[in-house]
């Protein structure tokens, strides 16, 4: 059986697979109110996770997910997402609220298909743009 300290450390890696640092995951997470993780596991391994967390009492925020290059095309992101917004339903959340970039394509049209609405854009630290989007539950 793994321990909680394993499945930190392979979500924590399979993030920086995706996207290239870890940028103290560990640390960030720590300090998110009602932090709810999703994981899936192929035996040990980490291969995919859905992280988010309280916006307020009402919104549910969709903070971080990524699959393994390997895993993808399987429905896995779908699964996983699907899990976190039974969690917000369950948990009494009225909506899912994400912010995304136009470069994770494959991302935005997941959203789109399972129900977001694209709300806003804005600009992050980098001068890219990032799409806010949110799913009434």
């Amino acid at each position: 059986m793994l321990e909680a300290g394993d499945l930190l450390n392979g979500l924590v890696s399979l993030h920086t697979k995706v996207f290239g640092s870890s940028d103290d995951l560990a640390g960030r997470m720590a300090e998110k109110p009602k932090l709810h993780i999703d994981l899936a596991l192929d035996g040990d391994r980490v291969i995919g996770y859905k992280v988010g967390y309280a916006l307020n009492r009402e919104q549910f925020y969709s903070w971080l997910g990524g699959v393994d290059e390997s895993y993808r095309h399987q429905g896995i992101a779908r699964r996983l997402m699907e899990r976190q917004h039974e969690y917000a339903r369950q948990e009494s959340y009225n909506a899912v609220r994400t912010h995304t970039k136009n470069k994770w394509r494959s991302m935005l049209l997941l959203n789109i298909q399972s129900g977001f609405d694209i709300i806003g854009i804005y600009m992050d630290d980098t001068g890219e743009p990032k799409i806010i989007l949110e799913k009434k539950l």
